[in-house]
């Protein structure tokens, strides 16, 4: 058996995190009469969230922002694009989506069946995620996947953000595991794929949109592609 240790991102790649998002700003929308607000279209409102989530989260893990900026900026910026300025609606909004977004539970399809499958061939499981250290183990543990994972190393918890090498190595270091036979798993190019290969290791790129990536662009072809978990059986 080659690889001993796998590490797994958890949002976008076992924690649907789109999906739980939606639900918890559709909370917030109703709960908040965002519409008697001006925000008179909830899909675009949550599109509109989503595209600057993203973005402000590259800008996090380029050490451009702060944690506590990222969490309300995100809901000041889509309010923003309905023309509503009001930072306490986004500080409440922030406030309310992180005590609500960890309670939700939904997975990616098969994400029980592979972890229980990858744990009876007796892999040891971890996490690397840039999550914040609170709002990750309340979602795994509201999810019931926590007892699957060996370790959990947050940014928080390493003071450190992939894709930065320190907090692959930090990870190596916790779990007491070698570059050589341990693979990184998760949904983002950037982050997970390109950082784990600069830091020595493997990859597994679970593209489950199916997104393009060039690896000519890249410099590399990641070690292995899938586009839902499923697929892993056949890896491992």
């Amino acid at each position: 058996m080659k690889y001993k240790h796998l590490f797994f991102d958890l949002d976008h790649t076992l924690w649907d995190f789109d999906t739980n998002a939606k639900i918890t700003l559709q909370d917030l929308y109703t709960t908040l009469n965002l519409e008697s607000r001006g925000v008179n279209d909830f899909d675009l409102f949550y599109r509109s969230y989503l595209a600057h989530n993203l973005k402000l989260w590259a800008r996090y893990r380029k050490g451009f922002l702060k944690q506590a900026e990222l969490r309300v900026k995100r809901m000041s910026l889509a309010l923003l694009d309905f023309k509503i300025a009001d930072d306490a609606l986004a500080e409440a909004m922030s406030s309310r989506f992180l005590e609500m977004l960890p309670t939700r539970n939904v997975l990616f399809p098969h994400t029980v069946e592979i972890l229980e499958y990858l744990l009876n061939k007796n892999y040891k499981l971890h996490l690397i995620t840039n999550g914040f250290e609170e709002v990750q183990h309340h979602k795994i543990n509201n999810s019931r996947i926590n007892h699957y994972f060996d370790k959990v190393i947050t940014s928080e918890g390493s003071n450190s953000l992939k894709p930065n090498k320190a907090i692959f190595d930090y990870a190596l270091h916790v779990t007491k595991a070698q570059a050589s036979e341990s693979i990184m798993l998760g949904d983002d190019l950037d982050a997970d794929i390109v950082g784990a290969y600069k830091a020595g290791l493997d990859q597994v790129f679970i593209n489950h949109i199916d997104a393009a990536h060039d690896p000519v662009a890249m410099g590399f072809k990641p070690t292995y592609v899938v586009t839902h978990l499923k697929e892993l059986e056949v890896i491992f």
